[in-house]
């Protein structure tokens, strides 16, 4: 009997209505448009109010993709929520959001990969459906790290920004669906990236809450990451660059993209790329960019999508989807 493959049958979004953009953060930061531009590529990003958690934010992106996909909440068998910005530490978002969603029969957890968790999830889901156990199965990105940003430190303020994304995938045998994925974890550069403050190591935060980043480590970590994950997903699937329709890489940074696109030898019209107007989301950066692209009309059947992304552990993962 032919393994079912995990199709994305519906796709969905949201972010805070809040804009900050380089100028707004230049009237309390040493930085300026040119010097944020220059570096990162963007130009504003969404910023939670304080009273908006990460579910608040999951929660519409979920009821998108759900109602796209012309199911009912109750038809879910799984939810999977990739987020480093839960609502609590327990209990999970994913079961907040199952009670949100009322998706009675859905067992609920959290993947935490940082930037890399929608991957890493999309990897979990896709298994769980070839392997039979699940045939709808919800997944969604979703980060709020605006929240644990120092914004005295510009070079972290000016990276992050929030927002959701959702995707419902269901069993497939009509060729289309996740056709291949690979993951992978370097904790042995772990402190390249980190927020010390709040866990059992420090639960007082005497460290501090707030994100701390070696940039330089993190820059040589993704921009090789970020190539192999590609590379690696596309071989297992008996493909090469060249097969790549679109690219949705992990809106970071501009030029760790521009480095990929280089190395992959990708012509930049077939990498979508949003990240001036939304920054590093983590985990909701790659499922709000395949949201956009699909609903601006840049996915067809057939095509050969690659979503490929990095982050703090270090972990990087791809998945590559015939449309």
């Amino acid at each position: 009997m032919e393994r079912p493959l995990a199709k994305i049958i519906g796709l969905g979004s949201c972010v805070p209505k809040k804009v900050v953009t380089n100028d707004d953060l230049a009237k309390f930061v040493d930085t300026s448009d040119e010097w944020i531009v220059s570096r990162t590529g963007i130009k504003e990003r969404r910023v939670s109010e304080y009273s908006e958690s990460t579910s608040d934010l999951a929660y519409p992106a979920a009821k998108e993709a759900i109602e796209n996909a012309k199911i009912s909440p109750e038809d879910i068998d799984l939810i999977i929520v990739a987020t480093t910005s839960p609502d609590t530490l327990f209990p999970s978002t994913a079961c907040i959001l199952q009670d949100r969603l009322g998706a009675k029969k859905a067992a609920a957890f959290d993947v935490s990969a940082a930037c890399s968790g929608f991957n890493f999830s999309l990897s979990v889901a896709s298994n769980f459906i070839a392997a039979g156990t699940y045939k709808i199965i919800l997944v969604v990105g979703a980060d709020t790290l605006t929240k644990y940003l120092d914004w005295k430190d510009r070079t972290t303020c000016v990276l992050f920004g929030d927002g959701a994304g959702a995707a419902v995938l269901k069993a497939s045998t009509d060729g289309s669906g996740i056709i291949s994925n690979y993951i992978m974890s370097n904790g042995f550069e772990r402190n390249a990236l980190t927020m010390p403050g709040g866990g059992s190591r420090d639960p007082e935060e005497r460290n501090g809450r707030f994100i701390k980043m070696d940039g330089k480590e993190v820059f040589k970590f993704a921009v090789k990451a970020l190539e192999d994950t590609v590379i690696r997903s596309l071989s297992i699937a008996g493909l090469s660059p060249k097969d790549i329709t679109l690219l949705i890489p992990h809106q970071a940074n501009i030029r760790i993209i521009d480095h990929a696109i280089k190395k992959l030898v990708l012509p930049k019209e077939s990498v979508y790329v949003n990240l001036e107007r939304y920054g590093n989301t983590s985990a909701a950066s790659i499922p709000l960019a395949l949201t956009e692209a699909y609903k601006s009309g840049r996915l067809k059947k057939g095509d050969i999508v690659v979503l490929a992304g990095f982050g703090a552990g270090l972990t990087a993962g791809a998945n590559v989807i015939k449309w």
